[in-house]
């Protein structure tokens, strides 16, 4: 077994070539790896992409064109643990970039389906205290949120409005 991790295989519906160019264009450390293509010994025309290796964020994927039998729902998300709100920003607005949609605290849907939870180490950090109030508070201040403000995150955490 391949002591690297594990590879997480993504499927699509004749859109694998173009998610895979989308996620390494969103995170560093990313690159497309190997294109196999149809040979016609399995369903989809000669020639179309069958699968696409990528790595995105260092993390390794496939990316496959299985057909329309199977979508993506908020059963599976990715989560990225965010230093600072202009980290939080630019991934809150790049992932949905061409069809996704926000969602509340924290989550969002790129345009593909994948649902994404842009969270903030902060606020790990913050819901973890043992002061139960003080991260009752942050989580509280949490469920009214669509994209994460740690500024009004803090603010609660601390005990104010």
């Amino acid at each position: 077994m391949d002591t690297d991790g594990f590879t997480t295989c993504l499927w699509f519906d004749g859109q694998a070539e173009e998610a895979a160019r989308f996620y390494v264009s969103v995170f560093g450390n990313s690159k497309l790896g190997e294109v196999v293509r149809n040979t016609g010994a399995t369903p989809g025309e000669a020639g179309s992409v069958l699968t696409v290796e990528f790595t995105a964020n260092g993390q390794k994927f496939v990316a496959l064109n299985g057909g329309p039998e199977f979508t993506f729902n908020e059963a599976i998300s990715f989560q990225l643990d965010c230093d600072d709100q202009a980290e939080i920003d630019h991934y809150w607005e790049k992932l949905v970039e061409g069809g996704g949609e926000h969602g509340p605290c924290g989550w969002l849907k790129d345009r593909y389906g994948v649902s994404w939870q842009v969270n903030a180490k902060r606020l790990t950090q913050m819901i973890g205290d043992p002061d139960r109030e003080k991260a009752d508070r942050a989580l509280k201040c949490m469920m009214t949120m669509g994209k994460l403000d740690l500024a009004e995150l803090e603010k609660a955490y601390a005990g104010g409005a």
